[in-house]
C-alpha cells in the first residue's frame, strides 16, 4: 500500500488528501473537530455553511501547483467560517495545511503572500471583535503563533529539500571529477605504456637498419604488436565507458594474470624482465587487481624509458591480507630521479592505491636504478 501511494504523482496525491478531508467533514463522529477562534454564538448549519465547508478543504488538491491561491481560497473560506457563527469542523485544518504548503512550495512573492496572510487574519481578528466576540486578545495572539508555525514548518520543509538538492548536486559533481580522474589515469598508463614501447622499438629498429638489416622485420613486427595491444587495452577502456555495472567493468579490466603479456611485451621492446610471482594467486575485486597491473605496467614503462637495456625484477607476493609487488630496476642514478620525482603516472598511481587504503613507493636506489614498492590491501 505505501509503495502504491509513492508511485503516484503529487497532483494525484494532493487531489485524494483533498476528497479525503472533504469527505470527513461530513462524518459526524468527526466533523466537529476543528479549529475554533472567537467563540461567536452558534447558528444552525445552512446551504452556505456546506460551501464553506467544502472550500476550506477541496481547495487543497491544487495546494502545490498554486499554493498562494490555495491560501486565498481557504483563509477566506475560513474567516467567512467563523464570523458567521457556524459549528466548528474539521475542514479547518485545509486553512493550515495551506499556510504550510505556502511555506514550502511558494516560490515568488512570499513576502507579499505573507503580508497579506498577516493583513487578513488582522481583519478577521477586528471583525470578530466588533460581532462581539468574548475571546481576549492573548487568544488571538495565540492561534496567530499558531499560525506562524505552520508557515515556519513549511519554510523549514522547503529549505531542507533545497539543502538536499544542493547535496545531491555536489555528490554528483565529486563523483563525475573522480570518475574523470580514474579514466585519466587509466588513459594515462594504456597510452604511455605502449608508446614508449613502440618509441623503443622503432629505435631499435633504426639502429638494425644500419648494423643487422635481417632483424629489422622483427622490429618492425613488435611494432605492430604493440599497436595492437594498445588499441585493445583503449577499446576495453572505452567499453568500461560505455557498459554500466561492476560486472561489466570486470570483464574488461586487465588482471593481474595478464602481467605475463606485460612482461613478455618488455621482453619484446628489447628490455629484459624477470618475473616472480609467489602466493595462491587468487582472485581479487577487479579495482584491486588493476590497481596491482597498473603499478607493475607503470613500473616496466618507467624501466623502458630511463632504463632501457638494463635488467628489471618484478616480484608479486599474493598475502593473504595484502598483495606486495616490488619492480627494481639496475642501472645508472641518472635515470633515478625523474621517475623518483612523481611524475603523472606515479602520482596517479600513488592515489589509487591509497584509496584502496595501501601505498605506494617509488624512488631512486643506492646502488644505481630505482625501486618500485606496493602494497594493496587484498579485502577478500
Amino acid at each position: 500500500m505505501l509503495l502504491w501511494w509513492q508511485r503516484l504523482s503529487a497532483p494525484t496525491k494532493d487531489c485524494a488528501f483533498a476528497l479525503v478531508l472533504t469527505a470527513l467533514a461530513f462524518v459526524p463522529t468527526v466533523a466537529a473537530v476543528g479549529p475554533q477562534l472567537g467563540d461567536l454564538p452558534k447558528r444552525p448549519v445552512d446551504a452556505l455553511a456546506l460551501v464553506l465547508v467544502v472550500a476550506q478543504a477541496a481547495p487543497l488538491a491544487i495546494r502545490r501547483r498554486w499554493p498562494a491561491g490555495c491560501l486565498a481560497v481557504t483563509g477566506i473560506a475560513f474567516a467567512l467560517h467563523q464570523s458567521f457563527g457556524y459549528p466548528d469542523t474539521i475542514a479547518g485544518i485545509g486553512f493550515y495545511l495551506a499556510l504550510f504548503t505556502v511555506g514550502a512550495h511558494q516560490v515568488r512573492y512570499r513576502r507579499v503572500t505573507a503580508a497579506t496572510a498577516i493583513a487578513g487574519y488582522t481583519g478577521l481578528a477586528i471583525t470578530l471583535h466588533l460581532l462581539g466576540s468574548p475571546s481576549q486578545l492573548q487568544v488571538f495572539v495565540v492561534f496567530y503563533l499558531s499560525l506562524m508555525v505552520m508557515w515556519m514548518a513549511g519554510t523549514a520543509m522547503r529549505r531542507w529539500r533545497a539543502e538536499e538538492a544542493e547535496n545531491r548536486r555536489l555528490s554528483v559533481e565529486v563523483a563525475t571529477a573522480g570518475e574523470r580522474a580514474r579514466i585519466a589515469r587509466d588513459l594515462h598508463d594504456v597510452v604511455t605504456h605502449h608508446v614508449t614501447a613502440m618509441v623503443v622499438q622503432a629505435d631499435a629498429a633504426q639502429f638494425l637498419l644500419d648494423s643487422a638489416p635481417d632483424h629489422v622485420e622483427k622490429g618492425l613486427n613488435a611494432i605492430s604488436d604493440t599497436g595492437r595491444r594498445a588499441l585493445t587495452e583503449l577499446r576495453h577502456l572505452l567499453g568500461v565507458l560505455e557498459a554500466t555495472g561492476d560486472s561489466a567493468r570486470a570483464d574488461r579490466s586487465p588482471t593481474l594474470g595478464r602481467v605475463s603479456d606485460l612482461v613478455e611485451h618488455a621482453r619484446l621492446s628489447g628490455q629484459p624482465v624477470d618475473l616472480n610471482r609467489r602466493g595462491d594467486q587468487r582472485e581479487h575485486p577487479v579495482d584491486i587487481e588493476l590497481a596491482a597491473y597498473r603499478v607493475v605496467q607503470e613500473a616496466l614503462t618507467n624501466a623502458m624509458k630511463y632504463a632501457t637495456g638494463h635488467l628489471t625484477r618484478v616480484e608479486i607476493d599474493d598475502h593473504d591480507d595484502r598483495i606486495e609487488i616490488e619492480v627494481t630496476t639496475d642501472g645508472t642514478s641518472a635515470g633515478a630521479p625523474a621517475v623518483g620525482s612523481g611524475g603523472r603516472g606515479l602520482s596517479g598511481l600513488r592515489e589509487r592505491v591509497r584509496m584502496l587504503g595501501g601505498e605506494l613507493v617509488a624512488a631512486a636506489r643506492p646502488e644505481g636504478g630505482f625501486r618500485v614498492h606496493a602494497l594493496i590491501p587484498s579485502r577478500r
